[in-house]
């Protein structure tokens, strides 16, 4: 059991450095990190969407700005799509493709940012809202993984894990997203992190 366990550690150690190896995600990054600042600067906001684990990760990436990250500071405008009476009255309505398309119709405006997180690239739903967010003049920025699917080249700024399992990306995901908020932080509040 123990070899088990040891070997899902090193594939999560390998499928990150893979991606950390790859400069060009680092500096995408930063280049997002510049531009989620700007937003905020300018009265925007971000949004998120994300399917079970993602939506999760979402939540979970809202909340950081909305809430406190590492340092004490004001909170940031950041709105995870997927709020349950939403989800039902949209699914029912509109059928479960439509979810997040119609919460970026009814929150995003231009100068905001949609970010989708799909492991696979092709979840209808994220690619609907991505639609949606570039016809309301939303930038997009999207979490890919595996071969980056049919979202794949569609987004102002992308990121494709390459790995081959969902819980493997994810781990990847939430770890890029998390040194996006740190980055915005220092790049906003300078004044939070001289030691």
């Amino acid at each position: 059991m123990n070899s088990s366990i040891k070997s899902a550690f090193e594939v999560a150690k390998s499928t990150l450095n893979n991606f950390v190896e790859d400069t060009a995600n680092l500096d995408s990054l930063n280049e997002l990190s510049i531009k989620i600042s700007d937003i905020f600067n300018n009265g925007g906001k971000i949004l998120i969407c994300g399917n079970g684990g993602s939506h999760a990760d979402a939540l979970h990436f809202a909340e950081e700005f909305t809430g406190r990250f590492c340092k004490d500071r004001k909170a940031l405008p950041a709105l995870a799509l997927g709020e349950a009476t939403h989800v039902t009255c949209t699914s029912n309505d509109y059928g479960f493709n439509a979810i997040f398309s119609r919460g970026v119709e009814a929150f995003g405006q231009k100068g905001d940012l949609l970010i989708g997180l799909s492991t696979s690239g092709n979840s209808e739903n994220i690619i609907a809202a991505i639609e949606a967010a570039k016809n309301q003049g939303l930038t997009t920025a999207a979490f890919l993984g595996k071969t980056g699917g049919k979202l794949k080249g569609e987004c102002d700024f992308e990121w494709v894990v390459p790995g081959e399992t969902s819980d493997r990306i994810q781990e990847v995901h939430m770890t890029a997203l998390h040194i996006l908020i740190e980055a915005v932080e220092r790049r906003m509040f300078p004044e939070l992190y001289i030691n």
